[in-house]
């Protein structure tokens, strides 16, 4: 009868030798699990850094686009004031078709040089040169 005891008692043993063996295999799996969820959380937060980064970027970008279109509508609206005030000028004189204009030397030289000296001063008219 002992050593029957002795038998089932020593199945026994083997039989929990092999759960525990079983439960180490399953704390190891578990474990290894845990580590490859933290390596893809590590790489999902670097990611999100990542379309973060970008997206400032992004921002960025259409700011400096958004003033450059205002810059840009600006300029178009002052440049349609000069044309505008151009046109005015010009309209001032007025050619018959056909009708030639002669001008003495003398005088084309010197409205040049005054021309000249008026477009030096004028801030509109360096405006309108550039």
């Amino acid at each position: 009868d002992s050593v029957t005891k002795v038998g089932a008692g020593s199945q026994q043993v083997e039989r929990a030798g092999a759960t525990m063996q079983e439960i180490v295999a399953s704390v190891k799996r578990v474990t290894d699990i845990m580590g490859e969820i933290s390596a893809a959380s590590e790489e999902q937060s670097s990611g999100i850094d990542q379309v973060n980064r970008a997206v400032s970027q992004m921002d960025e970008v259409t700011q400096q686009n958004a003033a450059l279109v205002e810059e840009a509508a600006a300029a178009a609206g002052s440049l349609q004031e000069q044309a505008q005030r151009l046109a005015e000028a010009v309209a001032v004189f007025k050619v018959n078709i056909g009708e030639v204009i002669e001008v003495p030397a003398h005088r084309l030289s010197s409205s040049r040089a005054a021309a000249d000296e008026s477009r030096l001063q004028a801030p509109d008219a360096l405006a309108l040169e550039r």
